[in-house]
């Protein structure tokens, strides 16, 4: 009898159509959390140059 291995189970339980929902919102989590990042990180960097009025006119784009 052959075992399995960890990566074959982890995508059978992944796959199955319940746990879909879960691994697509997941991935939405992380797409959203990094688009938050590297805006917060442009903004950081224009008030460390001095322009912090031009936020505004960045958020717009």
């Amino acid at each position: 009898m052959e075992e399995t291995s960890g990566l074959a189970n982890f995508l059978e339980i992944v796959t199955k159509p319940d746990n879909i929902p879960i691994v697509g919102m997941l991935l939405l989590v992380l797409f959203f959390t990094w688009i938050g990042l590297r805006q917060a990180f442009r903004h950081d960097k224009l008030i460390d140059e001095g322009k912090k009025d031009q936020i505004p006119d960045e958020m717009w784009k």
